[in-house]
C-alpha cells in the first residue's frame, strides 16, 4: 500500500451501493485510476464530499494505493481550482458534460502522462473564464489526437482532402473516409490554433454539428472501443 499525493482530474463517478461512488479519475501521478469512496453519499460534516467529484473537477488528493487492487481510497481532497463559471452555465456545463464523457473513454492508457494531464488541465481553467466558447469543444477534441497519437500529418495540407483513417491530407477524395470540399474546408479551421484564436473562427450551427461528428469519426477510427457519447445529444440541444 502506497500513499500518493497527487492532482486528479474527475471523470466520471458511478454510485456504488446507496452510500458509496467509485470514481475515475485522471491523475498526475498516476495516470488512469479508480477511488471508491464509501458512505460519501451520506450526510457528515467534514470529510469528503459528493460535491467535490463532478464532471472534470481540479483536486489535489492523497489516496492509498493498492498494487492488488483495482479501487483505491482517498484519504484527502481539496479543490485545487474552483470553477467560478463551469456549474452555473449550461452550456459549459454541457460542454464539460460531453467532454469528460468523450475523455472517459479515449483515455485508455493507465500510464502518467503530464503534457496530456497539463493540457486537459489548462484547457479547462481557460473555459472557465472565457465567455465566448461555442467551439471550445471542437478544438480541445482536435488538439486532444495529439496527445493520443493521431494529430492530422499537416506537411501535405494544401491537397483536396482528408483521409480520416490514414490521418493524412489527400488528393484522392473518392477514398472511404475522406473529407473534402465544405467538410474539409470547415475541418481545417482548427488546424494550428489555440484557444485564444478559436474566438476568431465562425462556424453555423449546422457547420459546428458537422465537424463534430467528423471529429468523433475520427474518434472512432483510431480508438479501440470508442463509442459516440450520449451526452451528444444533450450539447447537440444545447447549440441547436
Amino acid at each position: 500500500m502506497a500513499v500518493v499525493a497527487t492532482k486528479a482530474i474527475v471523470l466520471n463517478t458511478i454510485k456504488y451501493s446507496d452510500s458509496s461512488l467509485i470514481v475515475k479519475c485522471y491523475t498526475l501521478q498516476s495516470g488512469l485510476t479508480s477511488y471508491l469512496l464509501r458512505g460519501v453519499l451520506k450526510s457528515k460534516k467534514g470529510g469528503l464530499k459528493a460535491a467535490y467529484f463532478q464532471p472534470l473537477t481540479q483536486l489535489n488528493i492523497i489516496a492509498s494505493h493498492s498494487e492488488k487492487k483495482t479501487l483505491h481510497h482517498i484519504k484527502e481532497v481539496h479543490v485545487s481550482n474552483p470553477y467560478k463559471t463551469i456549474y452555473k452555465d449550461i452550456v459549459k456545463q454541457s460542454i464539460v458534460l460531453f467532454l469528460a464523457e468523450v475523455l472517459s473513454y479515449a483515455i485508455q492508457e493507465e500510464e502518467p502522462n503530464t503534457n496530456l494531464f497539463s493540457y486537459i488541465e489548462t484547457a479547462f481553467t481557460w473555459l472557465d473564464v472565457h465567455d465566448n466558447v461555442a467551439n471550445f469543444h471542437l478544438l480541445f477534441l482536435f488538439n486532444l489526437t495529439q496527445f493520443l497519437g493521431f494529430y492530422p500529418n499537416v506537411s501535405e495540407k494544401d491537397k483536396l482532402g482528408f483521409n480520416l483513417l490514414e490521418g493524412n491530407f489527400t488528393n484522392s477524395t473518392s477514398q472511404k473516409n475522406t473529407i473534402y470540399k465544405n467538410q474539409f474546408y470547415q475541418f481545417k479551421k482548427l488546424l494550428g490554433i489555440n484557444f485564444d484564436a478559436i474566438e476568431n473562427v465562425s462556424f453555423s450551427k449546422q457547420e459546428r454539428q458537422t465537424v463534430l461528428k467528423i471529429i468523433i469519426r475520427y474518434f472512432e477510427l483510431h480508438l479501440d472501443g470508442f463509442r459516440t457519447p450520449k451526452s451528444l445529444q444533450i450539447l447537440e440541444a444545447v447549440f441547436s
